[in-house]
């Protein structure tokens, strides 16, 4: 089973939601890069496939973290942070994000 962690800026909403929505199908954490215990090293080795919410994102996780980086694939779902916690809609856009990627996980 894939291992898969999902960053956005906080982890309050989008991560969170994707992490809950997808642990029947894979191994699912998720991660803040803006908040009290940001993304570690740790949570980069861990993770088959990184999710960042935004490509801004995935540039921060380089500057922060450039050897896991070079190694982790990285995907952006271009999800804006306009969503709440388990939001109908930012759910409906995970899946068909999630779908599009199907082949990659």
């Amino acid at each position: 089973m894939k291992k898969i962690l999902f960053i956005c800026n906080q982890n309050k909403n989008r991560s969170k939601t994707a992490e809950t929505l997808f642990k029947a199908q894979f191994q699912t954490k998720s991660a803040g890069l803006y908040n009290k215990k940001p993304v570690n090293k740790r949570q980069l080795s861990w993770a088959d496939v990184v999710m960042v919410m935004e490509d801004q994102q995935r540039n921060e996780i380089a500057q922060r973290f450039p050897q896991q980086y070079l190694q982790k694939r990285i995907l952006s779902l271009d999800i804006p942070d306009v969503y709440n916690y388990g939001d109908p809609k930012l759910i409906k856009q995970l899946k068909n994000k999630i779908n599009k990627y199907t082949d990659l996980l």
